[in-house]
């Protein structure tokens, strides 16, 4: 069952406004922007308006729920492939980061508050992502390590870029890669996109579609057009990465620029935009092959076992669309290339994207060892927000407990609380109210937390084995023997 339905089933969600804050996020999302406009406006107090930092959101309890929800769903399918959770530290030396060719100008450096003059100035830093942190960790163990080595992992990332609607400066990152020693066969390219199905399958949020690429395809056509030069074959790389974001025009102008013939780029973006169906446009690379260099037809060969080796794994042909405007801006990128689309919000961008990077790890290995790696990052703080801000995604309960035990008389709170300790052995989520309040005030409280189940007894019902349950949804109460008492919540 999707993530979507469970809850729905569960009646966690009932329904959110879709009136987004000022700053354009949802309200969901508190940024610290949001804590110092309510600060302005008196509707919340702030102990020094120093502290607020733009960039850095906080989801609501509610928002929160849904997010540990959907970091299960992710974490599950990568342990379902084999994945090992690794965690390695939030601070990396400076020049680990740079090695991966990052802007410095949004690397967060570290430094001690009153640190002496020259004692570690900028030599620790932020990890930027989740990528360079594995290569680093790879390299150091690669003797302890057994290869392929398969590897997830979840955590904050943080980047000095200027903060916007679904851009922070910190946010969490889900990553899975595979890393070879020496080699990695093509074929392990293939489980990126079958997990990526998986997980936005399991989460119920509207059609998608995983967009294939192979750059080895791209720097084929650049060189047979006459561009011999590395460097502007990865500038070429960039313009086409940037296809869907500027305007055709731009896009001949910078093409043109770099070297080839005008009369050559019309054609060349015409095959780059196509959207004939996926075995049509695999056929039309094999005859273009026979004119291009090698590294074409080995792109095309690559591209052609990945998009078969995922069909095989299950992914439905609709969910699949071989796009030769994929490229990937970063230049670590060597080869199979991966982005996500939802099909309801095109605008959002890529979802989940990814790619095989054949280099990156050598870079930090001693004698350049060679470290082959493909792999995948979803950004769950943006892809979130923006799910919750459009309505795709609802976040209701403020608790995560399925049961609100109510106190009606506290002489028998060692009563209650041996009836909730029964229900959390048994694997039901349960939450006890303390406070001396009326009844009334006690159901109310499981109302506004989504809670759907009250248990209610006094001394008379407890002394006989039952207790009442309400269904909060329904507004039906029951009296339900304390002995099967989880039996019935489970069903319901």
């Amino acid at each position: 069952m999707s993530l979507k339905k469970l809850l729905l089933c569960a009646t966690f969600l009932c329904s959110i406004t879709n009136q987004c804050i000022s700053s354009g996020f949802s309200e969901e999302i508190e940024t610290s922007d949001t804590k110092a406009s309510a600060v302005r406006e008196g509707r919340a107090s702030c102990p020094s308006m120093s502290m607020v930092i733009s960039g850095f959101p906080e989801f609501s309890p509610k928002a929160q729920i849904v997010f540990e929800q959907v970091k299960r769903v992710i974490a599950d399918a990568f342990s379902r492939y084999g994945y090992s959770p690794l965690e390695t530290s939030t601070f990396e030396r400076v020049e680990t980061i740079q090695a991966k060719g990052m802007v410095d100008k949004e690397i967060y450096a570290l430094r001690r508050l009153q640190a002496e003059e020259g004692e570690g100035d900028k030599d620790l830093a932020l990890r930027f992502d989740l990528t360079v942190p594995l290569a680093r960790y790879v390299a150091e163990h690669s003797n302890k390590l057994t290869f392929p080595f398969r590897r997830q992992a979840v955590g904050k990332v943080y980047r000095g870029e200027k903060a916007s609607t679904g851009r922070y400066r910190e946010f969490y990152q889900f990553d899975a890669d595979i890393i070879g020693r020496g080699t990695l066969d093509i074929i392990h390219d293939a489980e990126p996109p079958a997990m990526i199905h998986e997980i936005f399958d399991s989460l119920g949020i509207g059609e998608f579609v995983i967009r294939l690429n192979n750059r080895k395809i791209l720097q084929g056509m650049f060189g047979s057009l006459g561009i011999e030069d590395p460097k502007k074959i990865k500038k070429a790389i960039r313009v086409v990465d940037s296809l869907e974001k500027v305007s055709r025009g731009e896009t001949v102008s910078q093409l043109i620029e770099l070297g080839i013939a005008p009369e050559k780029v019309d054609e060349l973006i015409d095959i780059l935009t196509t959207t004939a169906p996926n075995n049509a446009i695999l056929e039309r690379l094999d005859l273009m092959a026979a004119s291009m260099e090698a590294g074409f037809k080995e792109g095309t060969d690559q591209l052609k076992a990945v998009y078969d080796a995922t069909l095989a794994l299950g992914v439905p042909e609709r969910r699949l669309r071989i796009d030769l405007g994929i490229a990937r801006g970063l230049d670590y990128y060597t080869g199979t290339v991966y982005e996500t689309n939802l099909l309801a919000a095109p605008d959002l961008g890529s979802i989940c994207s990814g790619g095989r990077y054949d280099e990156l790890i050598s870079k930090y290995a001693e004698a350049r060892e060679s470290f082959p790696g493909v792999g995948i990052s979803i950004g769950l703080t943006r892809l979130l927000s923006n799910l919750f801000e459009r309505g795709i995604l609802r976040a209701e309960t403020q608790s995560p407990a399925k049961v609100l035990v109510t106190t009606q008389d506290r002489a028998l709170l060692s009563s209650y609380q041996a009836i909730a300790a029964t229900l959390r052995r048994a694997g039901i989520n349960t939450e006890i109210y303390y406070e001396d309040s009326r009844l009334g005030k006690q159901i109310t409280s499981a109302s506004k937390k989504g809670i759907p189940f009250v248990l209610i007894g006094n001394n008379s019902e407890l002394s006989s084995g039952n207790i009442n349950v309400k269904n909060l949804l329904t507004g039906i109460q029951e009296t339900i023997p304390v002995d099967v008492l989880a039996e019935y919540l489970r069903a319901h």
